[in-house]
């Protein structure tokens, strides 16, 4: 992709493409279970149910079933606590927020003419908090042989056998806000001290060795980390459904639906090691910072249907399509060091450009997704509903592809992803105006490996009460999934042992018109 080299304002930039990587593309493809109180109670299994306005995020023929108008607004409390376990060392980080998880209404209009065989006609349009990324993560341990220099020698000396390194005189001579993504973390390497070259005098060198001292002959470096991550933002959906009935049998319905992300992701590693000096200055102590903002909107659509094999045994289908993304990334770093030598002289460095590097718009196509659902409504008295929804994760795209970089993440992605089947099983017993429900969900790991990403596991529950033409609604839902993802992505991918455990309490209010 070729760079633009003007400013825009003081500090900021444009520049190549971001590198971006698998987990940018599964950030973007995976939803949390959203929605109304009723829906997160019962797990998200409404599609074959049908008559509850989330109930349109899995099969837009669901809202045929209603039979009055309804609106409602929900909001949530979501609790996410981190375990972290890096070399034997146990952390854990918690995150809090509170969010307006779900609006929307639905209109109904009914033709009175008994011959006429397609009946009704429903409209709705709703929003959704897709996904929260409001979430803490701290790790911490002692790692015995590798340390970050290796992220920096990644970059710098390029890929084995290749001879395509980042010369010695782009670094010296080029402004950090005129260089590519790869000679800026070269360039941090390099003016932190993490990095020498191994011929100083020639501009042409493209061969670096590192500066952080090993261990004592025969010992380990043993090198303390410790990993902060924060991130905040949200995926969102805005849905317009248009859905109808044949002999109030059959039900048909399509949404189109406008998505929108806004995700920040702060993050601060640090390092120091004892380990021997030597004469000459060697890293004792780094901090490097990096601040992503990702933002952009997308378009997607949804078809679905609903069949009443008999009055109480419903059956139904859905398929999503591929979302297409058009993004934005701007990133901004700094690297602090401490360099000392055996005679006990100390130096900090800092390199702090105060720039943020604004890259080219770029478009990433997620994977589209089928729902198989079937459903027993027991009457008044309640029902039975499971789902069955399938996604192939290897399918997500970053474009242009004959972008050199995106066709290599394409090829990580392909190679390291894989379909994923979710199962979501719900329940609800009605005594009088009160309801009770109960659900469960599962989710199968989204890569190959079953571990950088893991399985995912929620139990949920909730009662409502009707009011009449107001009802009231309140859920609870718990969520766990482990998860080991190197802290970087390029040649130094050591990572902690995560086990996330969400809490959310959903309250929904209900009104039919």
């Amino acid at each position: 992709m070729k760079k633009i080299l003007f400013l825009l304002i003081t500090g900021i930039t444009v520049s190549a493409s971001y590198s971006q990587e698998v987990s940018d593309a599964l950030r973007y493809s995976q939803d949390n279970l959203t929605g109304t109180a009723r829906f997160r109670a019962m797990s998200g299994a409404f599609g074959a149910v049908g008559g509850d306005l989330s109930s349109l995020s899995v099969n837009p023929a669901g809202s045929a079933i209603f039979n009055t108008n309804q609106v409602g607004v929900s909001f949530s409390n979501q609790n996410i606590k981190n375990n972290s376990e890096y070399y034997g060392t146990q952390t854990s980080d918690k995150a809090n927020s509170f969010i307006l998880n779900q609006a929307g209404g639905v209109f109904v209009f009914k033709d009175r003419n008994p011959s006429n065989k397609w009946s009704k006609i429903a409209i709705g349009a709703t929003y959704e908090n897709t996904n929260n990324f409001n979430n803490n993560i701290f790790s911490a341990g002692t790692n015995p042989t590798k340390s970050i220099d290796g992220y920096f020698l990644a970059y710098a000396n390029g890929e084995p056998g290749k001879n395509n390194g980042v010369p010695l005189g782009v670094i010296k001579n080029l402004d950090y806000r005129d260089q590519f993504f790869t000679e800026q973390q070269a360039y941090f390497g390099y003016r932190g001290y993490v990095i020498n070259p191994v011929n100083p005098l020639d501009d042409n060198n493209t061969q670096y060795v590192t500066n952080v001292p090993a261990g004592a002959p025969g010992e380990n470096g043993n090198y303390h980390q410790e990993n902060e991550v924060y991130t905040r933002g949200y995926n969102s959906k805005v849905s317009f459904n248009i859905a109808t009935s044949y002999k109030e049998r059959l039900y048909f319905g399509a949404n189109l639906n406008v998505h929108v992300t806004d995700y920040r992701r702060s993050s601060s590693f640090y390092e120091y090691n004892n380990n021997p000096l030597e004469t000459y200055e060697t890293i004792s102590n780094l901090r490097f910072n990096n601040e992503l903002y990702t933002y952009g909107n997308g378009f997607s659509f949804q078809l679905g249907a609903i069949g009443k094999v008999t009055e109480a045994f419903r059956l139904g289908i859905a398929y999503e399509s591929n979302t297409w993304y058009e993004l934005y990334d701007e990133l901004s770093q700094s690297l602090y060091t401490t360099t000392e030598t055996s005679s006990g002289a100390t130096f900090d460095n800092a390199i702090n450009p105060n720039v943020v590097n604004v890259y080219d718009s770029y478009t990433l196509q997620t994977p589209g997704k089928w729902t198989f659902s079937a459903a027993y409504v027991f009457g008044k008295s309640g029902l039975l509903s499971i789902d069955y929804a399938i996604k192939d994760y290897g399918n997500s795209k970053f474009k242009p592809i004959n972008d050199e970089g995106f066709s290599r993440t394409n090829r990580d992605i392909s190679s390291s992803l894989t379909t994923a089947g979710e199962l979501r099983i719900g329940a609800e017993y009605k005594i009088k105006q009160l309801s009770l429900r109960g659900g469960y969900r599962f989710e199968g790991s989204p890569y190959k490996n079953g571990t950088t990403v893991g399985d995912l596991n929620s139990y949920s529950g909730g009662l409502g009460y009707s009011f009449g033409s107001t009802k009231l609604d309140l859920a609870y839902s718990y969520l766990e999934r482990k998860s080991n993802q190197g802290f970087f992505s390029k040649g130094f991918i050591d990572g902690a042992n995560i086990n996330s455990k969400l809490n959310n309490v959903t309250l929904t209010l209900l009104f039919e018109l």
